[in-house]
């Protein structure tokens, strides 16, 4: 079985401009990382012209689909029925994209085969990663 999941989704991305073209995305879990989900922008997508990537929890991602969730950097919230928001806040300013909350469901619910909310703990080798810190030291 892999131990990663990745999902392209369509964001469409909101903007002074009206009827923003969509722009692929993709989410991204990986079993070793099992408390973290990562939002990957193509480069075309963005100011910048290179690849970025948004990493936070994956029980915020999940949360927001059922309400207003985060105060930091990236916060998620249910718009409609069938959208979710994503806000990404960096000093350069704030990106908010529109997912499809069931393309948002289907890939949590696949991370959730691959571990279990509530479970994700079980996953980590700490040993190994105390050990790996202390060598460093």
């Amino acid at each position: 079985m892999s131990t990663v999941i990745e999902q392209p989704v369509e964001a469409r991305l909101v903007a002074a401009a009206p009827r923003m073209p969509n722009i692929p995305a993709t989410l991204h879990y990986d079993r070793d990382d099992p408390f973290a989900v990562r939002m990957t922008f193509p480069a075309p997508a963005t100011l910048e012209g290179v690849e970025v990537c948004w990493t936070f929890a994956r029980e915020l991602l999940a949360a927001g689909l059922r309400g207003p969730e985060g105060h930091g950097d990236v916060r998620v919230r249910p718009y409609g029925y069938d959208r979710t928001v994503l806000e990404f806040h960096a000093p350069e300013g704030t990106a908010v994209v529109h997912v499809r909350s069931g393309e948002v469901r289907r890939f949590l619910e696949a991370t959730s085969e691959l571990v279990p909310a509530g479970l994700e703990h079980l996953q980590l080798d700490l040993d190994h990663g105390l050990a790996e810190l202390m060598r460093d030291a």
